[in-house]
């Protein structure tokens, strides 16, 4: 009987114990930190909270970004490079036209769209809007077999940058006209990849935040693409200064 005794002993001091412990800090002998110290440990952590929420949710769009710029190789290896290249276009909610047709293919607002696309295998795309959406270099590389694209905006586009446009060269004996403004990370140096369109006759530089001195790029635009219209609206400062700068500087060189 002893042993159950001193068992029974011990349960009623851990109790007693826990009773204790959990009476409120007014009838603790112990005193309580400060307010600014209870504070300050709610904030910090509140603080990494949020900061590993933040990191979450950065990883997840990091995913998802890269899963919608996959590349379509099922779709390629069983249906060709015009189906897979359309297939792409679509999912990203952007638009396209076949090389003779008139018709537009383009998702709804909730994103579906027709499959009718498929039954045109052996028709290029020639015309691809891309606007708005969150096309990158890697999904590009669903593009680069549409040597008779002529028309490509990527207009507002968040995650074109200037390695994305060094990957245009591949459609420089077809694209004519090119759109490429408001994308907020195409800098001056990515424009000098453009060198390489010789057949552009259209291109819109317009609201790019990473252009510093618009008039100047303007002038460097006109002497790679002579051939080239070239529409650059949306800045705020001065043209004629850069402009002026800019055949100063072109002038002292010569």
């Amino acid at each position: 009987m002893a042993a159950p005794l001193v068992s029974l002993q011990r349960c009623c001091t851990r109790a007693a114990l826990l009773l204790v412990a959990r009476r409120p800090w007014s009838s603790s002998p112990v005193t309580p930190p400060p307010l600014s110290r209870r504070l300050l440990l709610f904030l910090t952590q509140r603080f990494y909270d949020m900061e590993m929420l933040l990191n979450w949710t950065s990883s997840f769009r990091s995913r998802r970004l890269q899963k919608e710029n996959a590349y379509y190789g099922y779709t390629h290896r069983f249906y060709g490079s015009n189906v897979a290249a359309a297939y792409y276009v679509l999912s990203l909610k952007g638009g396209f036209r076949y090389a003779g047709q008139s018709e537009w293919f383009r998702p709804d607002q909730r994103g579906r769209f027709n499959w009718d696309f498929v039954n045109h295998k052996d028709s290029p795309l020639e015309e691809i809007d891309m606007s708005h959406t969150v096309i990158n270099y890697t999904g590009l590389g669903n593009l680069v077999d549409q040597r008779s694209l002529r028309t490509l905006s990527l207009r507002g586009c968040p995650e074109v940058d200037d390695w994305s446009l060094t990957r245009l060269h591949v459609f420089q004996d077809s694209l004519e006209e090119l759109d490429i403004s408001h994308c907020p990370r195409i800098t001056t140096g990515g424009l000098a990849a453009l060198r390489n369109l010789k057949g552009l006759r259209r291109l819109d530089v317009s609201s790019l935040p990473g252009i510093l001195s618009p008039g100047l790029v303007i002038i460097l635009l006109e002497e790679m693409l002579p051939l080239c219209q070239i529409t650059a609206t949306g800045y705020n400062h001065s043209l004629r200064q850069d402009e002026r700068e800019g055949k100063e500087c072109m002038q002292g060189q010569g």
